[in-house]
């Protein structure tokens, strides 16, 4: 069936996707258990449901970059009647494929499925004409990949390690609860927003276990762009054998990001995929910097963290727009745009010490045998998330420092017009201000 034959879309008019009534199912368990624990006393939450479906009400600031084989183009925006921030993935539909098109329609279906405040879902879906509009919250600290690239280049302190992690774990339990398996976990999916809620982006890769109404022990295919996913792959899937995969792949995949975050390099990164690929299927994991990472000397090198390839709507949006806080403006004049040096920031050493509850915890996720690793629900109690619990919004700022959220451009910046309605035409409207040190990759 066609994308275009979905009722959630009309390829004439304006037509609203709201959540519907029919999925007040066990989701609401999580969301009455989890709201409390995933937003900071004073956050006033990412509520967009109440915006309008009209393309006309808002005003595009600034591109973000562009995803879905660079045919979609995501904008920071700001809806007019409201003034609230957003970002919005608008996709030519004439220009995408079929298969594509069943991509699109995944995506939607499931973020109108799913309702978790750690999972970053598309509650406001309308298309005009060929173009189709995907909004969700504004993540004004961006992807935690952004923030690796920008700010820890040598890696993120343990506790705010810890603060993501356990926001990501929320959002694979209840994934994992809900039968599916997300097959995509790495930093650019881990999204900040500004009053420190952690979302968990890149729903176009999770896979349903759910066979004939009966949850299967082992799902057997491959995820799309699986390239660019290689380092973050547990060894079963990559395996591809008779005994399949379930979701203890994600927690293998957790393990890698919790040793992406802590030293600002992705494990396996530097590898060729076949070495990589025996390395894993051997048994040979990553291990934490402060010990020797790989017996194969070279071999075993890592890389910075460049993981910025299949991200979701609101990916790096701090990469090159985060405001420079070292230094007050002078009065009267705007506050001067990032520059690329890192000198001003503080830098992290570079041996490390890194605790013994954190060695236990990527030790427990790296495991061989997937039934060996803990669940995600396991995971939550584990010693080294404890230090979660004593965070208030003042701690955070503190674990943050020296990053700043990505805020509204100046009133005298250039602003453009919603993309023009007319499917055939040619690039009709002016490119927006993005990026100065580009590099944005929503791909």
């Amino acid at each position: 069936m066609s994308f275009l034959d979905c009722s959630c879309i009309s390829h004439t008019t304006v037509q609203s996707v709201s959540i519907e009534d029919r999925y007040e199912d066990s989701s609401h368990h999580f969301l009455s258990s989890a709201v409390s624990d995933c937003t900071l006393p004073g956050a006033l939450g990412d509520d967009i449901t109440g915006l309008s479906p009209e393309p006309g009400h808002y005003q595009l600031l600034a591109e973000l970059g562009r995803g879905f084989n660079n045919m979609s183009q995501v904008s920071m925006a700001r809806h007019t009647p409201s003034g609230q921030l957003v970002a919005i993935k608008h996709t030519n539909l004439d220009e995408c494929t079929e298969e594509e098109l069943l991509q699109l329609s995944n995506e939607v279906l499931l973020s109108r499925l799913f309702r978790h405040p750690n999972l970053l879902t598309s509650r406001l879906v309308f298309s005009s004409c060929c173009q189709l509009w995907i909004l969700t919250p504004l993540m004004s600290y961006g992807s935690a990949d952004a923030l690796l690239r920008s700010y820890f280049p040598d890696g993120m302190s343990e506790s705010l390690m810890a603060y993501l992690l356990h926001g990501v774990l929320k959002a694979l339990e209840y994934l994992h609860q809900m039968g599916y398996v997300h097959r995509g976990l790495k930093a650019s999916h881990i999204l900040l927003s500004g009053d420190g809620r952690v979302y968990l982006s890149g729903l176009h890769s999770v896979y349903s276990m759910m066979r004939d109404g009966r949850r299967a022990r082992a799902v057997f295919d491959m995820p799309h762009h699986s390239p660019a996913l290689l380092p973050w792959l547990s060894p079963e899937l990559l395996r591809q054998d008779l005994h399949g995969y379930g979701v203890k792949s994600d927690i293998y995949s957790l393990g890698i990001v919790a040793c992406e975050l802590v030293s600002g390099r992705v494990p396996f990164q530097d590898m060729p995929p076949t070495q990589m690929l025996l390395q894993k299927l051997h048994g040979s994991h990553c291990c934490l910097m402060d010990v020797a990472p790989f017996p194969l000397g070279k071999l075993g090198g890592l890389t910075v963290s460049r993981s910025g390839l299949d991200s979701g709507i609101g990916e790096s949006v701090a990469t090159g727009s985060l405001k420079h806080s070292a230094s007050a403006p002078a009065p009267g004049h705007a506050p001067a745009a990032v520059t690329t040096p890192t000198t001003d920031r503080p830098q992290s050493p570079g041996p490390k010490n890194h605790s013994a509850t954190l060695h236990g915890l990527v030790q427990q996720c790296l495991q061989q045998q997937p039934e060996q690793r803990p669940s995600a629900s396991a995971l939550l109690t584990h010693a080294f998330f404890k230090q979660v619990k004593r965070h208030t919004r003042d701690t955070f700022l503190n674990l943050m420092y020296p990053a700043v959220p990505l805020g509204s451009p100046q009133d005298d910046s250039p602003v453009s017009s919603p993309p023009t309605p007319a499917c055939h035409a040619a690039a009709a409207t002016s490119p927006l201000p993005s990026d100065p040190q580009g590099g944005w990759d929503f791909s």
